[in-house]
């Protein structure tokens, strides 16, 4: 019987534990869709039909195996009562909440997890993936990306890595960003999302027992994801704090695909982890496109990561040859 080589067979694979025989390429590919419908991000973020017929046209062009429906990391923060503003379209959005707290406690006025599965942009990303669900009809996944608890916390309570462990809401604010997320999890994928990536950016140093309570808070929404058949992929954008917390990571059991960025664990690339590729290296005329290459040779060959995408979106001016140069480098493995 021939291996399986769809995306769909591999995610069955990487679900039931087992190494797939190549890796699934998921390159996050989402604001470039607004350069190419030619309209402005902030507009871009809040209009399904722009949505849908950039990726649509995305997908033409990207060798992958899934396209990014929706991936912003203000999207549950937003939905949870926040305020995004953008002062200069080529530059990220300020964010601020309408009632203000003092740093390290939660705003008043906060919407409910339930109620931000509803609110904000999430129904716009529902719908994104609803409709490319009935248009994609080949062997597609749909991925879309949700915030880690950590890193939503952080936006809650407007604190950073250091003193986000010592915060005096943060027990409450990791509680409602696990249960936030959870909930936007499973409108994603009631709409028909095939893999979710778990964005974790703002990771503090880790004791063993945090590290033990960052996976629980991350238990639930993982297991809603494979409840849906959809694969779950825990994403560390982060060098600096993937390493510094390598052995906590590696010491959990993960019902998940792990991915640090492109160096943060490797070598030595436990099974069943993925990898994450810096966006950067993909922005036109980057001199290090040659040693990415040689990494990416590296890391695919035997055995090779259950998955590789990039540690976020792609830059807008991101060269699409350059992402399929990765895909081919995987396929010819």
């Amino acid at each position: 019987m021939p291996a399986p080589a769809t995306p769909r067979q591999l995610v069955q694979v990487i679900l039931q534990g087992s190494a797939p025989p190549r890796p699934l390429y998921l390159p996050i590919v989402f604001r470039h869709g607004a350069r190419v419908e030619n309209v402005p991000l902030p507009a871009f973020l809040t209009n399904p039909t722009k949505i849908s017929n950039a990726l649509r046209q995305i997908r033409g062009r990207l060798r992958a195996d899934g396209v990014t429906c929706y991936f912003d990391p203000l999207l549950e923060a937003e939905a949870l009562g926040g305020a995004v503003r953008w002062d200069a379209e080529d530059q990220p959005p300020s964010f601020h909440w309408p009632r203000t707290a003092a740093a390290g406690h939660l705003p008043d006025g906060l919407r409910s997890p339930d109620e931000a599965a509803k609110s904000g942009r999430v129904g716009v990303a529902v719908e994104v993936i609803r409709r490319l669900k009935s248009v994609l009809r080949d062997d597609c996944l749909l991925t879309a990306g949700i915030t880690g608890p950590f890193t939503l916390a952080a936006q809650l309570i407007q604190l950073e890595d250091d003193g986000l462990l010592s915060a005096p809401d943060i027990s409450s604010a990791l509680d409602l960003a696990s249960n936030t997320i959870s909930s936007v999890a499973k409108a994603l994928l009631e709409a028909g999302a095939g893999v979710i990536f778990i964005r974790e950016e703002m990771l503090p140093s880790l004791s063993a027992d945090d590290a033990s309570d960052w996976a629980s808070r991350l238990a639930t929404t993982i297991n809603i994801i494979r409840f849906y058949q959809a694969l779950p992929v825990l994403l560390l954008p982060r060098a600096d704090a993937a390493a510094a917390n390598r052995e906590a990571i590696l010491q959990q059991h993960w019902d998940c695909v792990v991915c640090p960025v492109l160096d943060a664990l490797v070598p030595d690339l436990p099974a069943g982890f993925g990898v994450a590729l810096p966006p950067e290296a993909f922005e036109p005329g980057d001199a290090g496109s040659a040693k990415l290459d040689e990494s990416i040779r590296h890391i695919v060959s035997s055995p090779p990561p259950s998955v590789v995408t990039t540690a976020g979106d792609v830059p807008t001016t991101a060269d699409m040859e350059r992402l399929n140069k990765v895909w081919e480098n995987i396929r010819l493995r």
